[in-house]
């Protein structure tokens, strides 16, 4: 098997620009990442728990990242009202345990959706816009969101690194 080329999954970051330029290429970067990290591998290969006792896979984190984005986007900043796919009352972190290796291509493709729609979303609404968080009195601007997004991505493209070393001994950056 090659190793995946970043650069096909990537490109880095503006390190001029407008904030909502930066923040944008900064969290294109880290989705970026986590589909380099993932590339290649077979459905098998994604589900596979390589971190005992973590019920994490790479597949997991991808159906993981693809659940914040939905709660954040389109439940709370976009208010759109859809019920979460992953995160149930039968099991709180389904999106990690219940990862299957048959629905890997469904489930990369679902990943791929959501951020095209969390995109779309987001740039309808300026930075300093001020939503609430569903369910809670907390408030957060646009801003914050994408920081947090960048954030949430990067913890757990550090995972996605442990983990596809432990599935090839593919590492880098």
């Amino acid at each position: 098997m090659s190793t995946p080329d970043p650069a096909d999954f990537r490109q880095d970051p503006p390190q001029t620009g407008d904030e909502r330029a930066m923040l944008r290429g900064f969290l294109a970067f880290q989705r970026g990442t986590l589909l380099w990290k993932a590339a290649e591998l077979t459905g098998e290969q994604l589900a596979a728990t390589k971190v005992e006792p973590s019920t994490m896979s790479l597949l997991g984190v991808l159906r993981h990242t693809a659940e914040v984005e939905r709660y954040w986007y389109q439940i709370c900043l976009d208010q759109r009202p859809i019920e979460l796919e992953l995160w149930t009352p039968a099991d709180w972190d389904g999106d990690f345990n219940l990862a299957d290796a048959t629905r890997a291509e469904q489930d990369l493709a679902a990943f791929k959706a959501t951020i095209q729609t969390s995109d779309e979303i987001v740039e309808s609404y300026p930075l300093d816009h001020i939503f609430k968080r569903a369910g809670r009195d907390s408030e957060h601007s646009v801003r914050w969101l994408y920081l947090h997004m960048i954030e949430e991505y990067a913890r757990h493209n550090g995972h996605a690194d442990l983990l596809r070393e432990r599935t090839d001994g593919m590492t880098g950056f």
